[in-house]
Order: C-alpha cells, then structure tokens, then sequence
C-alpha cells in the first residue's frame, strides 16, 4: 500500500478486541516474523504504545487547523484517528449531534483550541496512520506515510491540516479513494445577496475557490441567489466576465430558493443577506415555514439585519411570521438605527463559547481589548435574547462610552426545533443584527465580486467583525449542543 493510500487495512476491521497490546517494553514492536500468531492483534488499537509506564511522553501527532485560505486558525476542529473507514459524509439534511460518534469511531480523538492548534493523544505508531481533520462537513482525510515514533510528537505541515478550499485540493498527504481523487468535503451552501450586506463577499476572503463559488445550476459547492422581486434596489445579480464559477452568469432566484423546502434541503448552509428592509411580499408565510421546516431537519441558516422577519415576522403584522421562532428574542423594528461604529463585547457568561471566542479573537487580532471588537455597522431591532432558546455571542453594552448608551444583541444562536430536548435537536440559526461585511458594497447591476475600491467586495484582510463571523460560520456549521 502506497503512502497516500486509504487506510491500514486493518482500521477497516472491527476493533472491539485485541490480541495483546504493546506496552512499554514494545516501543520497537512492529517487526518480528514474518507470519503472525492466529491470536494476533491487527487493528490500530494494538498499535498504541503504553509510554507512561516508562516514564516517557505519549505519541502525539500536532498540528494547527487553519481556514481554506492558510491563514486563519480555527477553534473546536475535531482531529482524530478512525477505528475505520469514516465512508462518505451523509448527503442531505441531517441531525449531526455532538452526543454521536464520530463517522469511523474514533480510537483517539481531540479538539482544536482558542489557536487553532491540536496535539492529539495516545496515537497507534507504525505507518500510514490515517488522521481525519472535520468540522460539520468540512473534511480532509490524510494518512502520515513515515512511521510515527512511539512516545514522540509527530508535527503535522499547516498544508495538510488545512480545510480544503475546492473539491480537488489535495496536499501532500491527504489520502485519495479508488479513483485516485482526493479525500476531501465541503458543505453546500446558498447565499442570497442584499443591498446592506455583502456575505458573499466572505467567502474570498476565507479561501474558497472561485471555480466552487456558482449560481444554483453551477457545479461549484457555494452558490449565490438574488431577490428578483427588490429588482434594481436589490444586491449583486451577476458574475462579472471571467469570474472561473460563472462567467457573466446570472444568479438564481432566492424567492424561488426560500419558497420550497425541496429546494432548501440541497444546501447544509443558507446565508441570507440584509437587503435594506424586511420586504414582506418577497417572503410569503409558506417561505417562511420552508425556512422553518429546513431548520428543523438540520439545516443551518445565518441571517442578517433585515432578514429579522424570518424570526421575529414582519414589522407591524407579527401574524405574518413563525410562532416558535418569535419568543427566542425580543425585537424593536422601530429603534434608531443611528450609532453605525460601537463596541461590541463578547458574551462570556451566558455563552458556554464564550470565553474561548473571547481567547480566539484576541488570538487572530480582532480584539485589542480582551472580550471586545470594533465593528462597523452596528444595528438595533434585536434588544434582548431569552437565555432559555438563545444564547448571544456578540453584544452592545450600554455602559462602554463608546456606545452612547445603546444596546442590541450583535449575534445569537438557536438550535432546532425550538424547545426540543438534546436527543432530538437538529439544526442552528444565527442572526446577526450588525452588517458584517461592511466595507463591501452588493449591488444590483455591478457584477460580482468587482474591483473593490467602493464597488464590489472589498479587497482587503478579514476585519474584525469578519473574523468574528468566521468564527460562527464555521461554528454554525459544527454538530449540535441544544441551548438548554
């Protein structure tokens, strides 16, 4: 077996017992005759070397998970050796529950922390020990082809425990099925452009190709939607000329998305972006329960500013909304959206992330002051979350001087169904009351993602709030832990 073949042969088979198990006399174990005992162990398990009882330090595989784009350390990554071929992710909908085991078993298993850095425990030795790097359904399967030394560390190169940016990103380890293509996965996810955000805009920015970045009949595994009923008030509804995932292609529709479940349930992630107002007619209440029902089956959906109808229904006629949805916040359409720079603190009380969001902004320099950022286009219709649904990640805190005295909740979260207890919750939505990509511009008639400059999609380093919605994005799209 190659290098970059699959796995041990032997993870594919069960491992629920061994034969013998090397302990600390067994560091060398590995070559020996040249036919094997009947009663022999041949799992990974048997691998995994007993370093304490020698006194010396375990078998450690390190590395540091990083964003498509290399750059962005990423917090609460799960990094571990299978027990056995993980196999395909599910496609569709799903509910990804973090009580669950992981695709495979995991005979060692670790997170990645506030630096986006692991040191996974207790690993077998020998080559071609495979390594599976997953958060939701972003995966990168690689196999470390050089023995792993017992009771040493073993560093992984930032190359190869970087989520993958486009389908066919293999670096040097990642391992390659029958076909030769290599192991590696990206969600699907629809974004809707608006005229006051530009979410689209992010996904440059966190490396994502542009050949995967398409409309909805596009191969790509992003793809962009335009509100045709807002017609030249709304956001960007063209690739420009050249653009790899479209050239000069139109955007799909996103009344047509929104409206059907069927439609929805393509996407694992649906992002919608503030287009300047609620714009009731182009969100009928059968798109409203689509959206709903999506969520409920384990969709994820991040929602901006004006996109608060989904939630708190329309301003004015909250007949015209979701019931379970509308008590996880409390909302005034009518506040003064007049304070656009202000500070905004991160929730390390309420928040059980909190405090390692805290740790990880200051970590990738968003934060200059531990537990707050600065952020450019602040609003205020989201006054309140209730604890019991919600949790907030962001937040304006009246008492900094900065904020004149205001007050809103920046971002939160709710899981799906609403009320479900941790055996049957699902899906994640997030709605986020600042615009996030300020400095970027989404327009209707200016193809997409422009020069920058004023036009288009800024082209420029993460700013702060950006960094903080990378940090819910890929936390969005990670298994579920019900609020309560």
């Amino acid at each position: 077996m190659g290098p970059r073949a699959g796995w041990f042969i032997a993870s594919l088979l069960a491992a629920s017992s061994c034969g013998k198990h090397h302990g600390a006399g067994d560091v060398d174990a590995g070559s020996g005759a040249d036919a094997a005992p009947a009663d022999a162990c041949t799992t990974l398990q048997c691998e995994q070397v007993d370093c304490s009882s020698k006194g010396l330090p375990d078998t450690t595989i390190s590395g540091t998970v990083f964003a498509p784009n290399g750059t962005l350390p990423l917090y609460g990554v799960n990094v571990y050796v299978p027990a056995a071929d993980p196999g395909p992710l599910p496609t569709g909908l799903s509910c990804d529950r973090c009580a669950d085991d992981v695709l495979g078993g995991a005979i060692t298993l670790t997170k990645t922390d506030e630096a986006g850095h692991f040191s996974l425990p207790n690993v077998p030795v020998g080559a071609n020990v495979p390594v599976v790097i997953q958060v939701g359904k972003w995966r990168r399967q690689i196999v470390i082809p050089a023995a792993v030394t017992a009771c040493q560390d073993t560093a992984i190169s930032a190359v190869d425990t970087t989520l993958p940016k486009n389908i066919t990103d293999a670096s040097p380890l990642t391992a390659v099925d029958g076909t030769g293509a290599p192991k590696v996965d990206m969600p699907r996810i629809a974004i809707t452009t608006g005229n006051a955000d530009a979410l689209e805009c992010l996904l440059p920015k966190l490396g994502i190709s542009p050949k995967e970045i398409t409309n909805d009949t596009g191969a790509g595994h992003v793809h962009l939607y335009v509100n045709n009923g807002l017609g030249s008030d709304g956001g960007a509804n063209v690739f420009q000329a050249g653009w790899p995932g479209g050239d000069g292609a139109a955007f799909g529709d996103a009344e047509t998305m929104w409206d059907s479940l069927a439609t929805l349930s393509a996407y694992d992630i649906v992002m919608l972006s503030c287009e300047g107002g609620q714009h009731p007619a182009t969100k009928t209440q059968a798109a409203l329960e689509a959206v709903q029902q999506y969520a409920d089956l384990g969709g994820r959906v991040f929602m901006t500013h004006w996109h608060n109808i989904w939630i708190g229904g329309e301003q004015g006629h909250p007949e015209h909304g979701i019931p379970a949805w509308e008590s996880v916040a409390t909302w005034n359409f009518a506040a003064p959206q007049d304070l656009q720079q202000a500070t905004s603190s991160v929730d390390t009380v309420q928040n059980p992330k909190g405090a390692s969001f805290a740790t990880w902004l200051t970590n990738v320099g968003a934060s200059t002051v531990p537990g707050q950022i600065p952020i450019d286009g602040a609003r205020y219709t989201c006054t309140a979350d209730d604890p019991t649904e919600a949790t907030q990640f962001l937040y304006i805190d009246p008492t900094l001087p900065a904020n004149a005295n205001h007050t809103s909740v920046q971002d939160l979260q709710f899981t799906t169904p609403v009320g479900a207890t941790a055996d049957q919750a699902c899906g994640k939505v997030v709605f986020s009351d600042m615009h996030v990509s300020s400095g970027s511009r989404s327009r209707h008639g200016e193809p997409y993602p422009g020069p920058g400059g004023g036009s288009g999609c800024a082209q420029t380093d993460l700013s702060p709030q950006e960094k903080a919605l990378a940090f819910i994005f890929f936390d969005i799209s990670s298994c579920v832990t019900p609020i309560q």
